[in-house]
């Protein structure tokens, strides 16, 4: 009988299971053969074959059905197993499906080779979830050996399947969560994850507010978005729907029915609208059971949760634990990283991260910020006559005043010691009650504060710097402020000083020149021309650069080489290249919304500049203030910026990769380190020297050198971008050397901003 079925060399590659269903068969087939009398031994074989969890089928030549077990007929919705006899996968499936199943099994039969353990993505024949089964095809013969029909074999991985895709969902969340991912996406993943298992099932996550009140929206990627912003901001209690409850009980709430339910009493015309009809709810709780918030799910039938969806539900609690502890336990790290400790007031970290956003919205609108420095006078004596501890008292008090005697939107720091900032921020450049605010905070300080044994009267130093007339960056207005408070010390303390202007004696430039220059940072005298990058093949436009020019009252239009050495001689470079990178961001973004091709924007970068610790997190905040691409901005950089401190430069880089940033070294091929950068640092363009195309095609030498480098960077896989081409012949050359991107007066000056739109559409 074995002669009737596939070799079985073909049945011993199969698993173990089917070579058991095979073998049950084969017994089945060699007793109907014999035609027992009885017929008991067919019997039971096959009541054995219809109990299997498996399915079982034979089909003939046409790919009929000849034979399924009970199975088989269940899966297609019959009742009896010969209801299926003539009918073919046409009958159930839609033409696509049945017509692949139809060819691969005419292959079989036609090859006599078996398919073994293949897993298949199944349609539902009467629709819904599609199913995942392992299955087995394998040529049916005759005793001649002939193939006169096929055997198949399967069994459902739909659970098994589901269970990996949670486990893999988990695994994701989980990295998500150690990626310290932001809180929304990483909730919002866990909702669709969960919302992927269920049928017509949403889900939503509320968070409970720091002091246990009110359920804010936390994630609900599938609920009515009116819905959401209806519940957001929920007041917790006992009668307060599902979430409120289950909030304020800290157990589960479940409610098959929300129109009769007496905890959604002051809620159904809210829920009325959207027709859901049941909601349970789990609260979200840390390891010591506070509550975190809520996990719910809607559904619009009354009913009560299935065993499997309080199982996932329970999954989803665990997950959104962990990312909401995870969260607050940054913020707490944060916080402490930030904030000092005995007065809970901010500390230098935080001036210097809040100050630079607050100086761009300055320079932007044009008001002014005043830094106010002040030193408690004497405090040392209050520390040796009293103790630390009396110490620590005036210390918050004195710090307390100060916090209660500001606005809301002015910032008060603890730098260490005795020393403290105050930062009044929001007002106009004419606001002339600044000096009378200080002094009113200077009197408040005055008055005696009451230590644990006796009680103190303390005076304070102040000294006043502002922007953008004394300093155009957060160090320059502190070290300013510094000075002046200094000044009040040596005037006899308990005063008041002003920075009147101090020049650096390293600093060799007028201080009329180097003022004009702050002057025209912060009062938009700078404007960005961009020179169009092309395809040397195409001439289409891949890019453009930017490139800063002064608009001098006087002086006109006054180009970088008259006033970028001043600036980086001076400092100045550190805001004016901030400007530059945030100016390009804004008018990239503006462009793209004019509906113009995105275009790549380059942007030098000077050493200074880039070896700044916060520059990588200035680039980030540009492109996140106009929300543009990261990749459509290119950060140029010289062998010299790398060279400074290479250790810093590759930091920098790395950390910006990951943004999407690209990086282009400028003026390849004029210094001698080239290589070396190449090697060490992650470019994306190389850009060669205008002094070498000059030379082009004419100079042997640099025809020579030229092929070098552009074969060198191909070799890198770095783009080749040709800067000052201004003959046909150049490009001529660059086209047959096969250099991918050239700019020059070639092919365009530098435009302004407003030049582009018609320079594309040529």
């Amino acid at each position: 009988m074995n002669e009737a079925f596939a070799s079985r060399r073909d049945i011993d590659a199969g698993g173990a299971e089917t070579r058991r269903i095979i073998a049950a068969t084969e017994a089945l087939l060699a007793a109907s053969a014999r035609n027992t009398p009885d017929g008991i031994e067919s019997l039971q074989l096959k009541a054995i074959i219809h109990e299997l969890p498996d399915f079982f089928y034979v089909k003939d030549r046409d790919s009929r059905f000849v034979f399924a077990n009970a199975m088989v007929a269940r899966s297609f919705g019959l009742g009896n197993d010969e209801d299926l006899a003539g009918k073919r996968d046409f009958d159930f499936f839609d033409f696509e499906t049945a017509r692949g199943y139809f060819e691969a099994e005419q292959e079989i039969m036609a090859s006599g080779e078996a398919r073994l353990d293949m897993e298949e993505n199944v349609p539902s024949p009467a629709g819904g979830r599609s199913i995942w089964r392992l299955t087995s095809k394998l040529p049916l013969r005759n005793e001649r050996g002939a193939v006169v029909g096929l055997i198949g074999i399967s069994r459902d991985l739909t659970e098994r399947k589901r269970q990996e895709d949670l486990r893999r969902g988990q695994a994701h969340l989980l990295e998500m969560i150690a990626r310290n991912e932001p809180l929304e996406t990483v909730l919002e993943a866990l909702v669709l994850l969960i919302e992927a298992e269920l049928d017509g099932i949403s889900g939503s996550i509320l968070m409970l507010d720091r002091e246990g009140r009110r359920l804010y929206h936390g994630a609900a990627p599938n609920l009515p978005g009116a819905y959401s912003r209806m519940i957001d901001g929920v007041i917790i209690g006992p009668n307060v729907g599902s979430c409120g409850t289950a909030a304020w009980t800290s157990e589960p709430v479940i409610v098959e029915d929300v129109t009769v339910d007496p905890r959604w009493e002051d809620f159904r015309g809210v829920v009325a609208q959207f027709g859901f009809r049941s909601c349970w709810s789990t609260p979200i709780l840390t390891a010591q059971n506070n509550v975190l918030g809520t996990f719910a799910l809607y559904s619009n039938q009354v009913r009560r949760p299935t065993a499997r969806e309080i199982e996932l539900v329970a999954l989803a609690t665990h997950i959104a634990g962990i990312a909401i502890e995870r969260k607050r336990g940054d913020e707490r790290i944060h916080f402490m990283a930030h904030h000092d400790d005995l007065t809970g007031l901010p500390n230098r970290a935080f001036f210097k991260e809040r100050m630079a956003k607050t100086l761009y919205h300055a320079r932007s609108s044009g008001r002014k910020v005043t830094v106010a420095y002040l030193d408690v006078d004497n405090f040392k004596d209050i520390n040796d006559g009293l103790g630390h501890a009396a110490g620590d008292d005036v210390l918050k008090e004195v710090a307390s005043r100060m916090a209660n005697g500001v606005r809301a939107s002015d910032m008060v720091v603890r730098l260490g010691g005795d020393e403290f900032l105050v930062v009044l921020v929001h007002q106009s450049s004419h606001d002339a009650g600044i000096m009378r605010r200080l002094r009113d905070l200077q009197k408040v300080l005055l008055k005696p504060i009451q230590t644990q044994n006796q009680q103190v009267s303390v005076t304070c130093s102040i000294g006043v710097a502002s922007f953008p007339s004394d300093g155009a960056t957060a160090e320059e207005l502190l070290a300013n402020a510094d000075r002046a408070m200094y000044r009040a010390k040596q005037l006899g303390r308990n005063t008041l000083q002003h920075h009147h202007g101090v020049c650096d004696a390293e600093i060799k430039l007028p201080v009329s020149e180097q003022e004009e220059l702050r002057q025209a940072i912060v009062t938009d005298q700078l404007v960005l021309h961009y020179q169009p990058q092309v395809d040397v093949m195409t001439q289409q436009v891949t890019g453009v650069e930017a490139l800063v020019r002064w608009n001098h009252p006087s002086r006109g239009l006054v180009p970088p080489n008259e006033f970028i050495p001043m600036a980086e001689e001076s400092g100045l470079i550190i805001p004016l290249g901030l400007w530059v990178l945030n100016e390009a961001c804004r008018q990239a973004r503006k462009w793209q919304d004019m509906g113009l091709q995105p275009l790549r924007v380059a942007v030098n970068v000077s050493a200074k500049q880039f070896t700044d610790p916060d520059f990588a997190r200035h680039v980030a905040e540009a492109t996140e203030r106009y929300d543009l691409a990261p990749r459509w901005i290119e950060l140029e950089l010289t062998e010299s910026v790398l060279m400074q401190d290479a250790e810093r430069a590759l930091e920098t880089m790395n950390a910006l990769r990951p943004l999407g940033v690209r990086f282009s070294i400028d003026d390849f091929g004029s210094g001698y380190s080239s290589l070396a950068s190449l090697k060490t640092f992650p470019f994306d363009r190389l850009k060669m020297d205008r002094s070498l195309i000059e030379a082009l095609p004419g100079d042997k030498t640099a025809v020579a050198i030229g092929l070098a480098v552009i074969s060198l960077a191909q070799t890198l896989k770095l783009t080749v971008v040709a800067e000052g081409v201004e003959t046909d012949a150049q490009r001529d050359f660059l086209r047959f050397a096969k250099c991918e991107e050239a700019q020059g007066y070639r092919f365009s000056r530098p435009l302004t901003a407003d030049q582009i739109p018609a320079f594309l559409q040529k």
